[in-house]
Order: structure tokens, then sequence, then C-alpha cells
């Protein structure tokens, strides 16, 4: 892919099949699943293969698993690999949410080497698919550093780093130089820098300090701006173009933020069906978020009912 790749980071109850069409129509070179459990897909995988299914415009996609049974893995690996058929699957070490962190999952397993070595083997040997990891700057003792020399070995090919360590949640320091050395140390892997992008000027910025870095991870910066991946490709590019749904002053664009809006919604719509306009809901929110009035149409989008009622809404 071309470099820098810029790619939308898994987010659970986020980053559905409509998001991620969303997002790839606005520059986003890959995007990746919500976080699918390894434990459901090996009882009950119904549920969860429903949750990763994707619609083909969205390739590249990249399937993120959860767990911490290398059996589990195993098995979850094959089902994807088999009935999904994405472009890659992802390990998820780096979710610092109380309840994946206190079951032994996400970044909790950046803590005992030889349990995370088997879930990448397990994950490796079980699929022909590229397999990446997501992982955090560190969690207590153990650095991002030293966990990706425990497993640089292994035949992953890609690493995503969120730049803050669990202790500092989603607001602590963010540590790119970390990241840029990992990267440095290990050249062959595609490192993607994570966290703290909440504008295209902050993706522009890390890419123009960290130059030797893959690309980027942005995560909770596309909410309501799923155009940041176009803008920080303007940016870099020195293109002079009207700035995309700012929000502030005189530049904002809100007809053409409704039309994504709308655009959004007809394709959880499609996807979900009633179900897809009450998740809808949080992304209206986010859309309208700083504009004037904003309040107020927050207000009835979250009532909306239909596509009609938000079309009328909007006009």
């Amino acid at each position: 892919m071309k470099k820098p790749i810029l790619a939308l980071a898994p987010m659970a109850g986020i980053t559905d099949s409509a998001f991620r069409q969303i997002c790839q129509r606005y520059g986003a070179d890959v995007v990746y699943s919500e976080m699918a459990s390894v434990s459901a897909l090996f009882f009950k995988p119904q549920k969860t293969l429903e949750l990763v299914k994707f619609d083909k415009t969205e390739r590249p996609y990249v399937v993120q698993l959860f767990g911490k049974e290398p059996a589990h893995f195993a098995k979850a690996t094959k089902i994807i690999s088999q009935i999904v058929k994405p472009d890659g699957i992802d390990i998820n070490f780096g979710c610092p949410a109380k309840k994946v962190f206190g079951h032994g999952s996400g970044c909790a397993l950046m803590m005992q080497k030889e349990l995370a070595r088997e879930i990448i083997s397990a994950v490796c040997e079980n699929t022909k698919l590229p397999v990446s990891i997501k992982i955090r700057a560190g969690v207590k003792d153990t650095t991002a550093l030293e966990f990706v020399k425990n497993t640089a070995d292994l035949p992953y090919s890609a690493i995503m780093i969120h730049g803050r360590t669990y202790e500092g949640g989603f607001s602590g320091p963010l540590n790119f130089k970390l990241v840029e050395k990992i990267k440095k140390m290990f050249p062959d892997k595609i490192v993607l820098a994570n966290g703290g992008i909440n504008s295209a000027e902050d993706g522009a910025k890390i890419l123009q300090n960290y130059p030797l870095l893959d690309g980027l991870g942005i995560a909770r910066g596309a909410w309501g701006r799923p155009w940041i991946f176009e803008e920080i490709k303007d940016l870099l590019n020195c293109v002079e173009t009207p700035r995309r749904g700012v929000s502030t002053g005189a530049n904002y664009d809100f007809p053409r933020i409704k039309k994504i809006m709308l655009l959004h919604a007809k394709l959880i719509h499609k996807d979900k069906g009633q179900q897809g306009l009450f998740e809808i809901r949080k992304h209206m929110s986010w859309y309208v978020k700083g504009f004037p009035g904003a309040s107020e149409l927050r207000r009835k989008l979250v009532m909306a009912n239909s596509l009609e009622e938000i079309k009328e809404i909007l006009s």
C-alpha cells in the first residue's frame, strides 16, 4: 500500500460496516472491524459472524479478534479465514476497557509473555492471511518495545501502537518517540501510530515529526468526521481545498456534511434495518457537534425513527 497508510482503527460499537464504508469513501486506506470475541466464535459463531460481515467495497478489510485462549484463537482464525475471507486478521493486545482487562484479555495480555506468543502463533499457524497486532505504549512494567522484542520473530506483519500506556487511558501523555523507535528496530514490520489524533492537523504533524512511521490508525478522531482521512492527505500534499467538516468559524460546509449524514443513515438502515436507526443516533450527535443550533438539532435527530424523519430534520 502507498504510504502513509491511514487506517480506521477498530472500535467496539462504532466500526460497523456502514461507518467503515463512509470512512473508505473519504480517504481511509484500510478499515478494521469491531472487536470479535474468539470465545464466541469458538462456541456459538453465528452472532459474531453477523458482526464482522462486510461489503466488498470495504476492502482492504481487517477483522480484529480478542480473547485469551490460544485454542479459541486457532478455531476463530480458521472460521474467519474460511467464511468471512477478509484481507487480514488483527489480534487485540491493546484494549484498556475494565471489562476486557479484568477478563485477562486486551492489554492485560501484554504482561503475559508466553501466552501472548502462543496466541500470535495460534493465529499465524491457522491462516494464510496477513496477521497484525494492536498494542499500547505500555502496561504497568511492560513496555511496547519489550512486547515487540518478545514476539518479533513470529510471522505477523504489522503493529498498530497506541501512544498512551494502559494507565494513561484516553487522556495521558502520548509517546510517539517510542513508536518510531520500534519501527527503527524492526523495519520489516509495518508500524502505525494510534492515539490522540483528533484533527487533520494532529495527524499531519505526527507523520511530519516521525517520518519513519508507516502511517496512522485513527479512532475517536473519526467520530462525526469521517473525512479526517481525506483532510490529512490534503494537508500532507499541500492541497488548497476548503476544510471539509471544520465546525468552527466561517469555513464549515454543512450542506456537504448533511449529504454524508444521510448516506451514513441509508447505509446503516440497509445493513441493520430499524435497529440501525437507533445505532446511528450517536453518530448524528457527533456530526453536528459545534454547529450553530447543534443542541436543538441533536435533540431532534436522536428522536428520529425513520430515514424520512432524518431527511426532514436536516432539510
